[in-house]
């Protein structure tokens, strides 16, 4: 078992990319936030999931070990597919997905290509009581308003970066914040571009 990887990175393609560890290199299918961060000749740290099926040896990376969490209960899931949980795991952050089942919302997960109505409501009932919101996304609604965070979310989408990706930055930012930068969309959006840089899309 492959149960994590730390190399150079080769080469990055929109759902791939490629790590080289000691002379090999690894190809490896990855969520669109390690997608945007992979810069070729950077070091990385993955942890992986190795999928055997009878013509194919697949491997699937994260940044974080709670993504490799909820990739396997998700791929536990009937009719959820690797393919389909790393979509998942590229539109939602652990912890939207853990709000989502928690509110039994499949609303978010039938936003994924993939992911249809049936499918999307069996993630929440056999998720129901494995996962939990703890992470950075819930910390910072609580303390400064979701309505904010999900507008500022919404521009950083609209400006190229992938939703995962930016709630995740809009989340951190306001939890960084002052007390007035946390009341406003505008100065918000303004740190949190400063935080992101370039959109890589």
């Amino acid at each position: 078992m492959i149960s994590s990887l730390h190399g150079t990175v080769l080469h990055s393609s929109s759902d791939h990319v490629v790590i080289d560890v000691g002379g090999v290199g690894f190809s490896v299918a990855v969520p669109g936030d390690v997608v945007h961060t992979a810069t070729v000749g950077d070091r990385l740290r993955l942890h992986t999931s190795l999928i055997v099926r009878e013509d194919a040896l697949s491997l699937y990376g994260f940044a974080e070990r709670d993504e490799l969490e909820i990739f396997g209960l998700l791929i536990s899931v009937t009719g959820v597919g690797p393919k389909s949980a790393l979509g998942v795991l590229s539109h939602l952050t652990v912890d939207q997905i853990a709000e989502a089942v928690t509110a039994e919302d499949d609303a978010p997960f039938r936003r994924v290509s993939g992911i249809g109505p049936k499918t999307a409501k069996l993630i929440v009932v056999q998720l129901a009581g494995k996962v939990h919101p703890t992470g950075p996304v819930a910390k910072a609604s609580a303390s400064s308003g979701s309505d904010v965070i999900d507008q500022v979310t919404a521009a950083l989408v609209g400006l190229g970066w992938s939703e995962k990706v930016a709630a995740e930055a809009a989340a951190q930012t306001a939890a960084d914040a002052t007390d007035a930068e946390r009341a406003a969309v505008a100065p918000l959006l303004r740190r949190t571009l400063a935080a992101l840089g370039p959109a890589r899309v």
